[in-house]
């Protein structure tokens, strides 16, 4: 199947830091690219894959799962960490949840996360029952441009796959049980106004972890999609600072050729 416009995966080859950014649920690489393109143009090497069973057509994604979407952002962190000193991994919404089991499975390989608005748990009684309903019922209403800001939608899919949405309940509920083991630094950005994700995922996650470099940043003005909301020049800003906190070698290099990519 033909992309959706403006769904079509990102990479950029720049220094010796990686950043790996992932995308969200029925989601695709428009609802972050502008993150990944900011960091690009600072120097870093970025991997924005798109996930499969996304940007296309929803009944793409009724015949993928978890370990899908997982596979292909694992291999992108091992393509990057094979040519960069450093890798950090960006993730929204349920990118972040991926981070995370990233984080989790390759220990030190991972050099820092930075998530927005990032999913735990699927919360009501939709979510109880979808083991019997995603037999009975295809899709469930979109979730995709929760955003506060005016004009800017998000491009993802209108119907949620329900089949997709048992396997990313089963991806929360895997998630969870490694967040123990996330031992990695941590920038956690979300939003208190969030109509996909509420703030008591964030909550859970930062009292889950084991990282003791932890920073937590509220996005006041935006949504879900913060990446696209008022917010998003914000997130950027605090994630490159983030980076050169902790690459500070490499960072001064890398922000010599951000001065003159924004001169």
């Amino acid at each position: 199947m033909p992309l959706l416009p403006g769904a079509e995966p990102f990479r950029h080859e720049g220094g010796e830091v990686g950043v790996l950014v992932c995308h969200g649920f029925t989601g695709s690489p428009q609802s972050v690219r502008p993150w990944a393109e900011y960091l690009a143009r600072r120097g870093l090497t970025v991997s924005l894959p798109l996930l499969p069973g996304h940007g296309t057509r929803w009944q793409d994604m009724q015949v993928t799962g978890w370990q899908d979407w997982y596979a292909e952002v694992d291999r992108e962190l091992r393509a990057l960490r094979g040519r960069c000193a450093k890798v950090f991994v960006c993730g929204l919404s349920m990118g972040g949840t991926l981070a995370l089991r990233l984080a989790a499975e390759h220990g030190s390989d991972v050099s820092g996360l930075i998530l927005v608005n990032p999913g735990n748990k699927m919360h009501g009684p939709a979510a109880r029952t979808l083991p019997v309903t995603r037999h009975l019922v295809r899709t469930a209403k979109g979730i995709a441009s929760d955003i506060a800001k005016p004009g800017t939608p998000e491009i993802g899919y209108g119907r949620v796959p329900l089949h997709a949405a048992h396997s990313l309940r089963r991806l929360f509920q895997v998630v969870d049980a490694q967040l123990p083991r996330v031992d990695r630094p941590l920038l956690l950005l979300h939003s208190p106004e969030d109509h996909v994700v509420p703030p008591v995922d964030s909550a859970r996650i930062l009292g889950r972890v084991a990282s003791r470099d932890v920073t937590e940043r509220l996005l006041e003005r935006s949504y879900h999609v913060a990446t696209l909301d008022y917010d998003a020049e914000f997130i950027f800003e605090e994630t490159y600072a983030f980076i050169g906190r902790l690459a500070p070698s490499v960072a001064e290099g890398v922000g010599k050729e951000g001065a003159a990519a924004s001169g």
